[in-house]
């Protein structure tokens, strides 16, 4: 997003199985929570190690697919009695669990046997009437090797084990010789904890807006946390890379009479680069009724309580381009104003005011009718599937994370009655602060620890790997992760209901082949039940320094929820060009099933949304061409002008996208032309609501809608050219 924009004013699914006390100094900010011991889950020991087999069914059933942390691919054994899988550890360990995914071809009679020599084994469990499927059993013992030994089939087919999972402890700290890794501890000196007694809260307050409020590539990372209670007389105003929350389990729990604010008064009234902050579980009665938040992308306004009206728009009602309201309740009316475009999800409104190009609701109490593209409203009743962002609270002087339950169908917020979901206390946490290595942080996920990284800026050597289901990944003030020297940032294995959150990915130099993967390349569990959940997380290429990365997010894993996320090509800052910070792709989706609700992605090299998975769905889509592509030929596409913001893979049957928006602002060639905003497959089950595409001032144009359906923008009016619907 650039000042220069100009705006419209008025003003049968492929599945298989699958201590504290916070000591308020005057003067000083600081929250210290002491260190706790570390309650962590049992680690996770056999997956990626050496494994052998008495046999194997055939060429694609080695034993090395039980233990490869992907519940799409098994081992299988010849169709005869006995039969064993054997893992061998490294070294010996302290097991406490087995694991045992059977495919259909299960084991009736086997035994489960531990040995620290690989010659004397002991027995640990027995069984004639095993049930298949999952299976976990809780044993005791020292083993570097443990043996499931198959004695009588279930069916005429050999023994078939989609994972074979040994969990337990080392003792030895894993990858760091000094020593198991802590949970809990402190909250590192950029989280600024305030009660309602602690002294010169606005002095504070104020000191940091300062130094943030036009630092838009500088360093500085913040989170401002509210204890419950009441504030008096606060205007909280917000700058880049900060997060301010309350401390509650619910919004109500800590009241603001005052205001949490965001204008663009560093840029003369433009709010179009408001980006990179948030509020999130508060109450606020606004000082004059109406509360302040003109932003753009990557500044969500979430789990929040709005005791009066919201204004949208920056003062003076210059441009905005936004943004992003989730789980929230505004009692009064909602006044979008110039805002190009907006995405309301699960919440509860007063009213809404207008609407410029693209305005859309997803399970919303109190939203406008369907009426787009006059006026531009999409409006669905309810949102088909989600799931609220996980949020640090107190309970009583403990800090938790709460991690909200799913809800399908959902409408208005999820807090009106108690909160469903949950705690987990900040032991089981690895309190992540800068200089931490990736080394540490992987040992911190191998010993079962979620991961709570605290405001700042990690240059990390290697991939962090989330390989445990359930693990949660949160950021606080928009911690930013750079991956130095062409390393994957993270990678999130194959498995249930983890929970990513709150961070920035940022690229480095050296080019990343992706940034961020979900799932390995062919995974095919079913997570349908608990799937993944990236929110707002955000990825930047360039604006801060040079950046490459050919991919920035790819989703392998089906059932995957991404509910908001800008993923960014930047088109100001410095390390700016074409080749400088070359990015050919935004988000990259393989996996089935896969939820998109506010999807923000822009100026990629080529395709920004690249869709091949079936049965996607996508609610709200804004997007914008890249700015500087230097002529027709840098982005022609074979024989067809341009790469589509958004491509649906001519092999899928069904997919599905509400209130999809694109815009083009080609400033170093103005006579550009893009074919089409949308490319997809004209098949029954394809189907597009409310599409749109703009071009900015008549700097390059759009030749159709999607396909070669909908009309040519035209001349420098800036007027949209809709569909209502595809095919």
């Amino acid at each position: 997003m650039a000042a220069s924009r100009t705006q419209a004013r008025p003003r049968p699914p492929r599945r298989t199985l699958v201590g504290t006390v916070v000591l308020a100094l005057t003067g000083a900010l600081l929250a210290f929570l002491p260190a706790t011991a570390a309650q962590a889950a049992p680690v996770l020991l056999s997956q990626g190690k050496n494994v052998t087999a008495s046999s194997q069914e055939n060429v694609g059933t080695p034993a090395v697919n039980a233990v490869d942390g992907d519940n799409g691919t098994r081992w299988s054994s010849a169709s005869s009695d006995p039969q064993w899988i054997k893992v061998d550890l490294g070294s010996t360990a302290s097991v406490s669990q087995v694991v045992l995914r059977w495919e259909t071809a299960y084991a009736k009679g086997y035994r489960v046997e531990f040995s620290t020599d690989d010659q004397n084994w002991t027995s640990k469990y027995s069984t004639t009437t095993g049930n298949g499927g999952v299976e976990t059993l809780n044993l005791s013992g020292d083993a570097r090797y443990v043996r499931v030994y198959g004695t009588a089939r279930a069916t005429q087919y050999g023994y078939s084990l989609w994972e074979f999972q040994v969990f337990g402890s080392t003792g030895g700290g894993g990858t760091d010789p000094s020593g198991p890794i802590t949970g809990g501890g402190d909250l590192g000196p950029n989280v600024k904890v305030f009660s309602p007694s602690t002294p010169n809260i606005q002095q504070q307050v104020d000191a940091i807006f300062q130094q943030q409020e036009s630092a838009q590539f500088g360093n500085g990372r913040y989170a401002l946390l509210f204890k419950p209670g009441t504030y008096n007389n606060l205007n909280a105003q917000i700058g880049f890379y900060t997060s301010i929350a309350g401390l509650g389990l619910k919004p109500d729990d800590t009241t603001f009479n005052g205001d949490v604010t965001v204008d663009a008064g560093w840029f003369n009234g433009n709010a179009t680069q408001n980006f990179w902050r948030s509020a999130e579980n508060l109450a606020l009665n606004p000082v004059n009724g109406t509360d302040r938040w003109a932003v753009a992308q990557a500044a969500p306004f979430r789990r929040m309580h709005v005791k009066g009206g919201l204004n949208l728009a920056p003062n003076g009602y210059g441009w905005a381009s936004g943004g992003y309201i989730a789980d929230s309740k505004i009692d009064g009316t909602v006044g979008p104003y110039s805002q190009q475009q907006w995405y309301t999800r699960d919440s509860s409104v007063g009213g809404w005011t207008n609407g410029v190009w693209n305005m859309v609701f997803s399970g919303v109490e109190g939203a406008p009718a369907q009426g787009f593209p006059n006026p531009p409203y999409t409006t669905l009743q309810n949102t088909p599937v989600s799931r609220e962002k996980p949020f640090l609270y107190l309970d009583g002087n403990d800090y938790k994370v709460f991690v909200p339950a799913k809800r399908t169908n959902a409408r208005g917020v999820s807090w009106a009655g108690t909160p469903q979901g949950q705690s987990l206390p900040l032991s089981q946490f690895y309190v992540v602060k800068p200089g931490a290595t990736a080394a540490t942080i992987n040992q911190a996920l191998d010993q079962g620890l979620n991961l709570l990284f605290t405001p700042g800026v990690y240059h990390l050597n290697q991939t962090i790997d989330v390989k445990r289901a359930n693990t949660v990944v949160l950021g606080l003030g928009l911690a930013t992760i750079i991956p130095d020297n062409g390393v994957t940032a993270m990678k999130v294995a194959d498995v249930d209901g983890v929970k990513l959150a709150g961070f920035l990915i940022d690229a480095g130099p050296v080019n990343s082949p992706t940034l961020l993967e979900i799932g390995p390349q062919n995974s095919s569990a079913d997570h349908a039940a608990n799937p993944t959940s990236l929110q707002d997380v955000f990825v930047r290429i360039g604006g801060a320094g040079p950046g490459k990365a050919t991919n920035s997010v790819v989703v392998n894993s089906d059932d995957a929820i991404i509910d908001h996320t800008w993923l960014w090509r930047a088109d100001h800052g410095s390390g700016v060009g074409w080749e400088t910070n070359r990015a050919d792709y935004g988000l990259t989706v393989n996996g089935d099933d896969v939820l998109a609700t506010g999807l923000f992605v822009e100026h990629f090299n080529k395709y920004d949304v690249q869709w091949n998975g079936e049965r996607g769905r996508t609610i709200f889509f804004q997007n914008e061409k890249a700015y500087d592509a230097p002529n027709q030929a840098a982005i022609q596409n074979g024989s067809t002008r341009g790469y589509a913001a958004y491509k649906v893979a001519d092999s899928v049957n069904t997919h599905e996208g509400w209130g999809l928006g694109s815009y083009c602002n080609y400033t170093s060639d103005p006579g550009i032309v893009q074919e089409h905003g949308f490319q997809a497959p004209v098949k029954p089950g394809v189907k597009f609501h409310d599409l749109l595409v703009v071009s900015l001032g008549g700097m390059g144009q759009y030749n159709h809608v999607i396909n070669s359906t909908g009309s040519a923008t035209s001349g420098t009016s800036t007027v949209p050219s809709t569909v209502t619907s595809f095919p």
